[in-house]
């Protein structure tokens, strides 16, 4: 298929969305958050939203009968500060293994005892390689980053990191996975697909559901929309994926999540003060 060719098939089916979307009395709006609401960034604690999202969020939540959820593998109390909206959305962190309601209510992170275990001893491998500086410890995993590290320093890491975790991960029922910067050991059972299947379960037929990621561990959630909604790719370039259309950052997320509030179902609140 030519590049040409591919982008009247992309523009089709956001035609297609569009038009269920305004023929809907509610929808269901899923965001990962790094490299896709955020760029990424050296400094993963600086890592804030671009330009002209959280306002296009604030009013979605406001004008819209839109479910808004970010799904992230950060952990939430990571995520609070970098996302600054008040009040937060509902959001799943840690590939799902945490959740956020839209009231503040939060469910309680509960693994299976060998992966404590095994994560702990993780915890101490790191420690004792010196490797703290590049770890990130989570509820239900530990992730080394190395984005911005020279090319051989990564390489370094990368081998040294999956020696050391993975006897620990056969013991313990842990799985090593790659990501966009970086290693994660994390607890199997759950991940942004097993996230989106359950709310998936829990919102209306047929209504529209579209879910906006950039790397890897959201293919679980492009595989999981699979003829139920929409998968977005938000990516500067192609890559093999699920996702049904891609989009590049951010000029064309920031339209998407514009044409998103101007034809969403209005909210009730916001259909009282339109009728004021």
């Amino acid at each position: 298929m030519t590049e040409n060719a591919m982008e009247v098939n992309v523009n089709r089916r956001l035609a297609a969305f569009w038009d269920q979307l305004a023929a809907a009395k509610s929808a269901v709006l899923l965001l990962d958050y790094d490299g896709t609401l955020a760029p990424f960034c050296v400094d993963r604690e600086r890592a804030t939203p671009y330009p002209g999202i959280r306002e296009l969020l604030i009013s979605i939540s406001r004008d819209t009968a839109t479910r808004l959820v970010v799904i992230t593998g950060r952990a939430i109390d990571a995520l609070l500060p970098l996302l600054d909206l008040v009040p937060p959305p509902e959001i799943w962190g840690c590939h799902g293994w945490e959740r956020l309601a839209d009231d503040g209510r939060r469910l309680p992170v509960e693994l299976p005892e060998a992966a404590v275990a095994g994560l702990r001893e993780a915890g101490r491998w790191v420690e004792g390689a010196g490797l703290e500086p590049y770890c990130e410890r989570k509820p239900a995993s530990l992730a080394i980053h190395w984005r911005g590290l020279p090319e051989a320093q990564i390489d370094h890491l990368a081998t040294r990191v999956s020696a050391g975790w993975q006897p620990v991960a056969e013991r313990s029922g842990l799985e090593v996975h790659p990501f966009n910067g970086g290693l994660e050991l994390r607890c199997p059972g759950k991940n942004k697909g097993t996230a989106i299947t359950t709310i998936l379960a829990e919102s209306s037929r047929g209504e529209p559901v579209a879910f906006l990621g950039d790397d890897l561990t959201d293919e679980d959630g492009f595989a999981a929309l699979a003829g139920q909604g929409l998968g977005v790719l938000v990516c500067g370039s192609p890559r093999p994926t699920k996702a049904r259309v891609r989009i590049e950052p951010p000029a064309e997320l920031l339209d998407f999540l514009s044409c998103w509030h101007t034809v969403a179902p209005r909210s009730a609140a916001a259909s009282a003060r339109g009728s004021r």
